[in-house]
């Protein structure tokens, strides 16, 4: 990769996106058969459309949470494993994604910023305990035994978790990496100028070029499943080549 030869002890931050998980049959928000086209996301992705109707709301992420669990990861997951094994420095991987596929491709070092299918949240006391297979309004919080169990997911409007540890990483890293991801949902589309300011080497790989190309150094045009491979191949080549 023009611009950055990696010698094997380089730290990664490599973002994902739903581009990655698509090939595993988990439909990403804005492709023309999208979530952003079938539903009103004021009412099944924010806290109020959760306190106007909850059953809808958890009638969606149960719907979600059984399509995540019959998915399995594809190559791509299954690439980033063996960079975050096989690498000499630390692979550190932030996901917008909710689903567990890169867990369960093997994967360890992974924040999940806008949180999981496989968690629950107590909307009363803030409790989390692990997401049952179908949630309903009337269940109980373990804790505080009151009604109000939503996934903890992160819903527009609301903050993003681990955002200290991401943006920490981001000013340490050597090289970013962002992967089927569309630019546009802040802060994530923010990630790649705040490591280019610290000094780091920035790729995009992605179907097509997202809507903030310009602040990547590198773009790698492909379906995830073909392009991550192709270039985890090539950094541990050139790694092994450089040891």
């Amino acid at each position: 990769m023009q611009g950055f030869r990696p010698k094997g002890d380089e730290f990664l931050v490599i973002l994902t996106g739903a581009g990655i998980s698509a090939e595993s049959g988990l439909g990403t928000f804005r492709d023309k058969d999208g979530l952003w086209t079938r539903y009103d996301l004021n009412e099944i992705a924010t806290p109020e459309g959760f306190a106007r109707n909850p059953k809808l709301v958890l009638d969606f992420y149960n719907a979600r949470r059984r399509n995540a669990r019959e998915a399995v990861p594809n190559a791509a997951h299954e690439a980033l494993a063996r960079l975050q094994r096989d690498w000499g420095g630390d692979v550190l991987i932030v996901t917008q994604n909710v689903d567990d596929l890169h867990e369960r491709a093997g994967s360890g070092q992974v924040l999940h910023i806008h949180g999981g299918l496989e968690g629950a949240l107590c909307a009363a006391c803030g409790h989390r305990w692990p997401a049952p297979a179908a949630m309903a309004p009337a269940d109980p919080c373990p804790v505080c035994g009151k009604p109000g169990t939503r996934p903890d997911i992160v819903w527009f409007g609301e903050i993003p978790y681990h955002m200290d540890e991401v943006w920490f990483a981001l000013r340490q890293c050597d090289l970013f990496v962002s992967i089927g991801t569309s630019g546009t949902v802040y802060p994530a589309a923010a990630f790649a100028q705040d490591a280019s300011r610290a000094g780091a080497y920035c790729v995009e790989i992605n179907a097509e070029t997202s809507a903030v190309a310009g602040d990547f150094d590198a773009i790698l045009i492909g379906p995830a499943t073909r392009a991550v491979p192709d270039w985890v191949a090539g950094m541990l080549a050139v790694r092994n080549s450089a040891a």
